[in-house]
């Protein structure tokens, strides 16, 4: 089983300090949408968009980065349908 960096999977509460959440302009008017906030050390936080005051992931910008480049290339279409 591969090693992962302990800041990758770590689950936060909201009190991330003052960051600004994004969303793509693609989500749905109910809110079923992730968001991502760039962290001031340079990781993203991603989180539930109906639940604000929940959990975020944090991850580097490399794997932010990796997982762009697959949604582009369409790894992930299988996951919708």
């Amino acid at each position: 089983m591969p090693q992962h960096d302990n800041r990758a999977l770590r689950a936060l509460a909201p009190d991330l300090g003052p960051v600004t959440w994004r969303k793509s302009r693609a989500s749905n008017p109910n809110g079923d949408c992730v968001e991502l906030a760039h962290l001031p050390g340079g990781e993203v936080a991603v989180r539930n968009s109906r639940d604000p005051k929940g959990p975020a992931l944090i991850y580097t910008p490399a794997e932010i980065a990796a997982f762009i480049r697959g949604a582009k290339d369409g790894e992930f279409d299988d996951l919708v349908s």
